[in-house]
């Protein structure tokens, strides 16, 4: 029996989580569909400005993504603090550019003043809208609702156009973060629908290349802030030098008609995560199958279900691709 959204996403055990929507119509409706022999991949680009788009109203980081032809990947990251900090106006201004809201915070947004029962309807709406500018659930209702209306509309048709349900998975520690974000980056290629991880169109990794290529990161995508310090900024521990080497390594080798191997800085990154090279290949093409529910060591799965109260610890075998023995 699937279980409830809130017994899965726990902020105070890790931020990151990984989320997975699939389309529930006959395959490719987002690519070549064989039997109409019509094409849909703009739907890929609807995907993924609205994805970006999301991520600048939300207090929620995209860290990675890969549009396919029939389903979505993204990772993200929760930023609580940052939903927290935000005055009632900006609120009210986020969540007006999603939805159209009620009256009164239109009113407030206009700068009227309020009566006495209208403040007190006011405070209780913005700490509803600030909940849900931080929560997981409304991330993905924004991003899968106006797709479907869109495909509907082209179509001509009614009904779902995406499952009812998507996967979320808990993402517990670094070694899981960043084994999820290059299974995600890699998609394409495995996929066979792109050579290299610069050609993959509608993925983080395109967008992380074309902006290193300038000496930059994109605004879009959560960032690599390098090694751990104190009073550290927002983003990933690691170089986006690295995780790009890293990520172009894995794809050569995943690919036949490529001679691939782990250079010497990747191999020293896949040593500080304590995994094995050969574990590290099996997590970039079979993390879907090996991990149906949260990802991370024995230890911090272990951790994780004791604060959630769950009485078992479901795939504990898997963990152990996560850490050498």
């Amino acid at each position: 029996m699937p279980r409830p959204r809130r017994s899965q996403v726990s902020v105070e055990d890790t931020p990151m989580y990984h989320c997975c929507s699939r389309v529930v119509r006959r395959a490719f409706l987002c690519g070549d569909d064989m039997f109409s022999g019509k094409n849909y991949d703009h739907r890929r680009a609807w995907v993924e400005a609205q994805l970006l788009k999301l991520a600048e109203v939300f207090a929620i980081d995209v860290a990675a993504f890969a549009v396919m032809s029939n389903h979505l990947h993204v990772v993200l990251r929760i930023d609580i603090y940052q939903a927290n900090s935000w005055s009632d106006v900006e609120v009210i201004s986020y969540w007006h550019q999603l939805f159209k809201g009620t009256d009164i915070t239109q009113k407030f947004a206009q700068g009227e003043t309020l009566e006495d029962y209208e403040q007190l309807q006011l405070s209780h709406m913005v700490a509803l809208y600030r909940s849900r500018l931080s929560d997981i659930s409304w991330f993905m209702r924004c991003l899968n609702e106006p797709i479907a209306r869109q495909a509907n509309q082209e179509d001509n048709c009614t009904g779902r156009f995406w499952e009812g349900r998507f996967k979320s998975q808990a993402l517990l520690d670094e070694a899981a973060v960043l084994a999820c974000m290059a299974y995600v980056d890699l998609n394409p290629i495995r996929a066979k629908m792109a050579s290299t991880p610069e050609q993959s169109d509608h993925t983080s990794i395109q967008l992380r290349i074309q902006a290193a290529l300038k000496g930059e990161q994109p605004n879009s995508l959560l960032p690599f802030i390098g090694n751990e310090r104190k009073n550290q900024p927002k983003g990933i521990a690691f170089s986006v030098q690295n995780y790009l080497e890293l990520v172009d390594d894995t794809g050569r080798i995943i690919r036949n008609d490529k001679r691939g191997a782990i250079s010497a800085n990747s191999a020293k990154l896949l040593t500080r995560l304590n995994i094995p090279q050969d574990n590290w290949l099996k997590l970039t093409t079979e993390f879907g199958k090996l991990f149906h529910g949260p990802v991370g060591t024995l230890q911090e799965l272990t951790r994780y279900c004791e604060h959630l109260e769950k009485r078992r610890r479901h795939f504990v075998s898997c963990c152990q691709h996560l850490k050498a023995s």
